[in-house]
């Protein structure tokens, strides 16, 4: 992982939700879309996301004592202890990046935060860790930059999308 400071680094002109699509299918990933009202909260998304195949997840930009930044995703459900995680994931002290640095670095707007974003962040600049228990459901599904619809795809296609934007993710067991 790296372990170098990224606030300094920023995304020069994000991605549309049309580039993103265009990436993955130049990847040959297969996914599909549901459009829903915007939702901003896990408990939003369970209401109005309708009857959506795989593991439904969350996604937490961090940032630690020493300005390194975080990409937690894991399932909706996880209860993430923002106390004892550092020790699992071996950062410092951990807090929620503000929305200016979201911005900044992937992109896009506090309620739409997912995996995806990483199209635009500078490769290495997030240290992403993905729940190993998500990775083992069939499908897993996140925003696709914009909170009004979900992207479904699979764990091993999702791996190769991140991996494809220069970014090493670590997949560990958060329960």
């Amino acid at each position: 992982m790296n372990d170098q400071p990224a606030v300094q680094l920023e995304c020069p002109a994000p991605a549309s939700r049309e580039d993103l699509f265009a990436c993955l299918a130049g990847l040959a990933i297969e996914t599909t879309t549901r459009e829903h009202p915007p939702v901003f909260t896990v408990e939003e998304a369970r209401a109005l996301r309708g009857e959506i195949p795989g593991a439904h997840c969350k996604n937490l930009f961090l940032k630690d004592k020493n300005d390194v930044l975080w990409l937690i995703v894991c399932l909706e459900d996880r209860r993430v202890d923002l106390k004892a995680l550092p020790a699992r994931i071996g950062s410092g002290r951990l807090s929620f990046g503000r929305p200016e640095l979201l911005r900044r670095i992937l992109g896009i707007d506090p309620g739409a935060v997912t995996p995806f974003a990483l199209i635009n962040a500078p490769p290495g600049s997030v240290n992403v860790v993905l729940d190993a228990e998500m990775m083992r459901h069939d499908l897993v599904n996140y925003h696709p930059l914009e909170n009004c619809a979900t992207t479904t795809i699979s764990p091993a296609d999702l791996l190769k999308f991140i991996r494809s934007c220069g970014h090493d993710p670590k997949i560990i067991g958060l329960s």
